[in-house]
């Protein structure tokens, strides 16, 4: 059985990391799809900011991350929900909520990469890429 390598999860799995062990940023290979999610995680406040640098023939994704007075993390949770072996659609009436609504569902869909609550207001359902806590 060949090795599936899922670029997003091991995104979210960095940021996880680097989130738990407090450092201020955390660079990933870069992606449009990587940049997509990272562009939400900024506009929903969980991450202080993102940025792309040139770097090889891929790039570089720099993530700052975002901690509250205290250093106490601002993003409690990252799950990766559709996966290579199994991805994960929604359709439009059965997005789902996280965490009462405190939470972001990031959704792939035809109108690009949107929040739950963005689908929900456009009527469009898709692939739910991860959920944010």
């Amino acid at each position: 059985m060949g090795m599936i390598t899922d670029p997003i999860a091991d995104m979210l799995t960095q940021i996880r990391n680097a989130n738990t062990a407090r450092h201020d940023h955390v660079d990933v290979p870069a992606s449009k799809m990587k940049m997509e999610i990272a562009r939400i995680l900024k506009d929903e406040g969980f991450i202080a900011d993102w940025r792309s640098i040139e770097r090889g023939p891929q790039g570089v994704l720099r993530v700052t991350l975002k901690y509250g007075p205290r250093k106490e993390p601002i993003l409690s949770g990252l799950r990766r929900a559709s996966r290579p072996g199994l991805r994960l659609y929604t359709t439009r009436t059965e997005i789902p909520r996280i965490r009462g609504g405190m939470g972001v569902a990031i959704l792939t869909t035809s109108r690009g990469v949107i929040t739950d609550r963005q689908a929900r207001r456009m009527g469009v359902g898709g692939e739910v890429l991860c959920y944010v806590w």
